[in-house]
């Protein structure tokens, strides 16, 4: 099966800005094709007869919101689909590998519990269901439950930055498996030259959607990028020529609404902090783009799993 490869757009953000003085008309675009992309993905997905689907991206691709609209869009088109987030695979942390600099490898495979992976992955595909574990985040263990799954007949779709690592998926049929890669596929250029690349637009969501969603302050952020990056380029990347579909997960009218939110998130990071010309760097990328209200965002947007609800 060959890959489908979505090869990246340079946009001039003149014309962004021309198209942000109908922003109402440029959000629903930018929706509307987002969705026209699950369809087609769906379609290929139904097309193959795969019944575990494996979904990654790096952080902040929006994978997460990504495999439940495509799961939604499966059923719509007639076809049962589950989702299993390998996070409540995660072992204790104190079992994490340890890094030279003497912290722990959150972004290593071997976070995950693979033989339960493999476990879980083989019931369900020999007999359709399986008992899968639920991770405590609160207390960084795994809960003393489990959560049964039937795929009815349909599809599961696994979600995580590991999901593609051939370790998940070795006993189980080739034809079984389709891979997909969800990953921004738009960058972003001022007079011909890059000017706000993908890696600028997943930092400025990351960090945005850790201080609204999840309470990390920007500097916990800022102070972890370098090794989240570390961990795309050797865990996550290495694998992308394995996918059987690259998931365009960008909107261009995102860049809008991001120059009107870090307006105020620069103010968030101290400028004695010793990482915050990073954070600088990136926001000042942004000073070009017209700025758009987060109210345009719709409470049903993969977005509002970065920006939260309008």
């Amino acid at each position: 099966m060959s890959t489908v490869v979505v090869p990246k757009r340079l946009v001039e953000i003149s014309l962004v800005n021309v198209a942000n003085q109908v922003p109402q008309l440029f959000c629903e675009d930018g929706e509307r094709e987002y969705h026209e992309r699950l369809q087609r993905a769906a379609k290929r997905i139904i097309r193959s007869g795969a019944h575990i689907i494996m979904l990654t991206g790096p952080s902040a691709s929006g994978k997460t919101t990504t495999s439940h609209k495509l799961a939604a869009e499966l059923r719509a088109q007639g076809v049962p689909a589950k989702v299993i987030s390998l996070d409540n695979f995660l072992l204790v942390s104190e079992h994490y590998p340890v890094l030279p600099d003497g912290t722990k490898d959150y972004e290593s495979p071997a976070t995950l519990d693979m033989p339960l992976i493999n476990q879980c992955l083989n019931e369900l595909y020999t007999t359709g269901r399986s008992d899968l574990p639920v991770y405590d985040f609160a207390n960084e263990r795994r809960a003393d439950y489990t959560e049964h799954m039937e795929l009815e007949g349909g599809v599961c779709i696994v979600e995580g930055i590991h999901a593609l690592n051939p370790e998940l998926t070795r006993i189980l049929p080739k034809g079984e498996v389709y891979r997909i890669y969800a990953g921004l596929r738009e960058e972003y250029s001022s007079d011909g030259v890059r000017a706000i690349n993908t890696r600028d637009i997943r930092l400025c969501r990351r960090l945005l959607r850790d201080a609204v969603n999840r309470g990390h302050g920007p500097e916990q952020t800022l102070e972890m990028w370098h090794k989240v990056l570390d961990g795309d380029d050797k865990y996550i990347r290495p694998y992308k020529d394995d996918a059987d579909l690259i998931l365009d997960t960008s909107h261009t009218y995102e860049l809008g609404i991001i120059a009107g939110l870090v307006a105020d998130a620069e103010k968030l990071v101290d400028p004695g902090y010793h990482k915050a010309k990073l954070w600088y760097d990136t926001i000042r990328r942004f000073d070009e783009v017209t700025k758009l209200p987060k109210s345009l965002i719709p409470a049903d947007s993969m977005l509002c799993e970065f920006y939260g609800k309008p």
